[in-house]
């Protein structure tokens, strides 16, 4: 009887031990993308990704569906560049572009000049696109915007510019820009933290809870893609505004900023830590207050991007170079992606932008000849992994050789605007 009990509680504690352990992933290549900010940023509750294409010139907004890929950029809004930050399950991408006029104050909102892609200096608008159509959101008075989420409800969240002149910008940014949502095709300004003369919008869920930061102009910030220094974490409900805090870093080094929420209301983003040399991931609950998550074995910096209402949090991690490895957070573990994805996978995964309510990712990869492809990662009906990975395995490095600089290049758009 001994012995048939001692047999049950073993069972029983490796049936629990499978239970927490993270799923294997299959890897579906997205093809080529090109460089920076060319990646997939979202993937829908349905399988729809929103993300831009940059392997011929200008970069393109773009859908996928599984394999499927379909251009929404032209006609666009009349200009070269776009990108897609979101989509919804019923197709409704957002994102911004360029369109056919020159900015009149010489800005380069969207800093596809200051990405080396070809532009003309035109004004960059956040759109809508629909039914095949891609439709311009009005700013507050300003000349440039973006939309970086929409809801079930086509809810969305951004920022956008107003015409008061902002002294403390460098050029060529000239004008403020305010934390904004769109509701239908009307726009309303979300207030800032006394102080802060900035703020960008990154997220809203169904319930219309608004995740954010506010802070000060910049020159452009190529991880957010906004010239913008995020100082102040925020949740936005209705007009009250809440500080998330910090993990006591004041933001001057690489910025305090939510960066999206599930319809629980918990708040994901990253925070400086103290003395403003490091970031780590962090998770906001209204019961718990902010939690640091910390990193990969080996690494000192990370980002938490992407999180579901199941609580899956997804992201990068970095090592002192910035050299990134994408991680899936899960039951308070973080475990490297590429050690459940198959050994022989063509694709080593460089960032994990976002998860949806199925499990499935989506992200960055490189090949072995160093070409940068989108990927989609679905959670595998083979079940969990054979266990929680080694730490030699947690902090795996690149089968392959990066191209120089690639850690550093890599954090210049970390694809942090995907959810």
């Amino acid at each position: 009887m001994k012995t048939i009990m001692t047999w049950i509680a073993a069972s029983s504690l490796l049936a629990s031990l499978a239970i927490a352990q993270p799923p294997r992933y299959t890897v579906t290549d997205l093809g080529p993308v090109g460089p920076a900010p060319g990646q997939p940023f979202f993937v829908a509750p349905n399988g729809l990704i929103a993300g831009t294409v940059a392997t011929n010139g200008p970069t393109n907004a773009m859908l996928w569906y599984k394999k499927l890929k379909l251009n929404i950029a032209k006609p666009g809004l009349g200009g070269a560049n776009s990108v897609a930050f979101a989509v919804d399950g019923a197709g409704q991408a957002v994102g911004e572009a360029e369109t056919s006029v020159v900015d009149p104050k010489g800005e380069d909102f969207c800093g596809f000049k200051a990405m080396g892609l070809p532009s003309a200096g035109n004004s960059c608008l956040p759109f809508l696109w629909q039914n095949g159509a891609m439709t311009a959101l009005p700013t507050l008075g300003g000349n440039n915007g973006a939309v970086n989420q929409i809801n079930k409800n086509g809810e969305m969240a951004g920022l956008a510019e107003t015409a008061r002149p902002d002294p403390d910008c460098p050029a060529p940014q000239v004008l403020h820009f305010k934390p904004v949502t769109w509701a239908s095709g009307k726009i309303h300004e979300l207030v800032t933290l006394d102080g802060d003369r900035d703020g960008a919008a990154f997220a809203i869920n169904d319930h219309g809870q608004v995740a954010g930061a506010s802070g000060q102009c910049s020159a452009f910030n190529p991880n957010l893609l906004e010239n913008f220094l995020p100082l102040h974490a925020l949740l936005w409900q209705g007009d009250i505004v809440t500080d998330l805090g910090n993990l006591g870093g004041t933001g001057q080094g690489f910025g305090n900023l939510a960066l999206n929420l599930n319809n629980q209301g918990q708040v994901i983003g990253q925070s400086d830590l103290a003395g403003d040399a490091n970031f780590h991931a962090f998770l906001w609950t209204k019961e718990t207050g902010i939690q640091d998550l910390g990193t990969l074995p080996g690494d000192v910096n990370s980002v938490a991007v992407g999180i579901n209402d199941s609580g899956e949090i997804v992201g990068p991690s970095l090592d002192a170079n910035f050299n990134p490895h994408p991680y899936l957070w899960q039951n308070g573990v973080m475990t490297n992606l590429n050690s459940l994805i198959p050994a022989n996978s063509p694709l080593y995964l460089l960032l994990a932008c976002s998860i949806n309510s199925s499990g499935e990712i989506v992200g960055l990869a490189v090949t072995s000849t160093g070409e940068y492809h989108g990927y989609l990662a679905t959670p595998s009906s083979n079940g969990a992994a054979g266990g929680i990975s080694s730490p030699a395995a947690q902090g795996m490095t690149s089968p392959i050789t990066l191209p120089d600089n690639a850690g550093r290049q890599f954090f210049r758009g970390l694809g942090i605007r995907g959810r």
